[in-house]
């Protein structure tokens, strides 16, 4: 186990694998669906030129080119894009496939009267073309990992030998970055693992500052504590992050594959929703495409609700508040102003009641009417939010003089997704404020089932049904 190194104090405290920049969890990417992307490109480029030499009458040696170069990028890793791997090493390999492409051509150029000068300076420059595409695919992927959007952070449970075992393998592969150790037995902790800091105890763990960024909680006790993993799991499953288990087996080799698997969110997941890269793409386009749909639609009414705050009631027309996003990141959630400005409520510690005294003559229509949530359309371009989630709820949002977070266990697993600017609990009767411990509960129990149940056609259901359910409830106070 590793004390504390010399160098740099800063650096020392912030760990061997600290990015310069932390990227909250909801904005990190992943390498290999931009490199499906890339390999797309490639192939609609290859296609292109392609079809210049057919019309130049040389079908063959067209399709001998397409076909061997795409295979030769295939088998010769040009979509892998190892950590380590440098760009010359990278358009070293591109070289190799478009060689074998041009050389496939050549075979079918050969007979005489086949060559000519168009057609081999056609394939000389989609060679050149393809080899300048993959140098930005190689840029766009090391910018991408030097501010952390392509690897995903973790955080380790148990400052144990084990732990030392995963942090090695992390520094060999650069699969994940590893932000902190936590363990219960501090006063027997050194002061880092390798460089990595040891930031507290699982307690502290609950809410530390650096969650939000974090991808995985990974716990590394051994393999064979079943009762401490037990109690662990019991503990820190209350947090929106996902857990996984690291197990102590094998070789450094075995170490290597454990640690990939955890990156892509496939060993030994203990907690946690896991979603996989295609449904979160896919979830984000349907987001884009209602949202700036939304936009075009009710952009006239959001001027008139603008200009009618305002003649209203002095004040600003928005009202920004601090609520929890996914894994509890704090974002800023906008609104129409609906309360008068000098009774404005930002930490919800007196939830909207009926007759609120502190809501303004058109404040009552647009939260009746829900025209106050509109401007929530922006944090949804952002990628703060999504059109169907979790509602945010304000931070400290309190539920009869108690903090709501502490009437549920499960409060937490509400941020395993982004919230939303409609969810499945408003479609099911749980709107407006959640004044008592059982309308916690309902609240949290219908987001729960709703991220269990996710999918794209779930989603569209809610949309559907959301001005519907809106319309016909008159008794939700909100």
């Amino acid at each position: 186990m590793g004390g504390s190194g010399g160098g740099d104090p800063g650096r020392a405290r912030r760990g061997p694998f600290r990015p310069g920049q932390l990227i909250p969890t909801r904005a990190r990417l992943e390498a290999r669906v931009l490199a499906r992307i890339f390999r797309i490109a490639d192939i609609l480029a290859i296609a292109a030129f392609a079809v210049t030499v057919t019309v130049e009458s040389h079908p063959v040696a067209a399709a001998l080119w397409a076909i061997t170069t795409l295979i030769g990028l295939r088998a010769l890793g040009g979509y892998a894009f190892p950590r380590k791997q440098t760009l010359a090493r990278h358009l070293g390999e591109v070289a190799l496939a478009l060689g074998a492409g041009l050389l496939a051509a050549a075979v079918a150029l050969v007979p005489p009267g086949n060559v000519d000068t168009v057609t081999v300076w056609t394939l000389l420059v989609a060679a050149g073309a393809l080899a300048a595409l993959h140098g930005v695919w190689w840029s766009v992927i090391a910018r991408g990992r030097s501010q952390g959007r392509l690897t995903p952070n973790i955080v380790v449970v148990g400052a144990t030998a084990n732990a030392e075992r995963l942090i090695d393998a992390a520094m060999r592969t650069g699969e994940v970055n590893v932000l902190g150790v936590f363990d219960d037995r501090l006063d027997r902790a050194p002061e880092n693992i390798m460089g990595v800091p040891v930031l507290g105890d699982t307690t502290a763990l609950l809410d530390h500052r650096i969650m939000p960024y974090v991808d995985r909680v990974v716990i590394a006790v051994q393999s064979t504590a079943q009762s401490r993993v037990r109690q662990l799991v019991e503990k820190l499953g209350v947090l929106p992050n996902p857990l996984n288990l690291f197990i102590d087996v094998g070789g450094p080799a075995d170490d290597d594959a454990a640690v990939a698997r955890i990156a892509a969110g496939g060993e030994n997941e203990l907690s946690g929703t896991s979603a996989s890269a295609r449904h979160a793409w896919l979830k984000r386009a349907q987001d884009l495409v209602v949202t700036l749909a939304g936009l075009l639609v009710a952009g006239p009414v959001m001027l008139i609700v603008a200009v009618a705050v305002k003649l209203d009631s002095p004040g600003p027309i928005f009202f920004r508040q601090r609520r929890h996003g996914f894994n509890n990141e704090e974002i800023l959630v906008w609104k129409f102003r609906s309360m008068r400005h000098e009774m404005a409520d930002a930490q919800a510690a007196r939830q909207i009641s009926a007759n609120d005294d502190r809501v303004t003559k058109v404040g009552k229509f647009i939260r009746k009417t829900s025209l106050d949530e509109l401007p929530q359309l922006f944090n949804v371009l952002r990628g703060e939010m999504s059109i169907v989630g979790p509602r945010p709820h304000a931070i400290g949002m309190k539920t009869g003089g108690v903090e709501s977070a502490k009437l549920v266990a499960e409060y937490a697993h509400r941020h395993r997704m982004k919230p939303g600017l409609t969810g499945w609990a408003a479609i099911k009767g749980s709107r407006g404020p959640v004044d008592t411990p059982e309308s916690v509960r309902l609240r949290v129990a219908l987001d729960v089932e709703y991220i269990e149940r996710q999918s794209f056609w779930l989603d569209l259901y809610v949309i559907v049904m959301t001005i519907p359910c809106l319309l016909g409830d008159r008794s939700a106070v909100r």
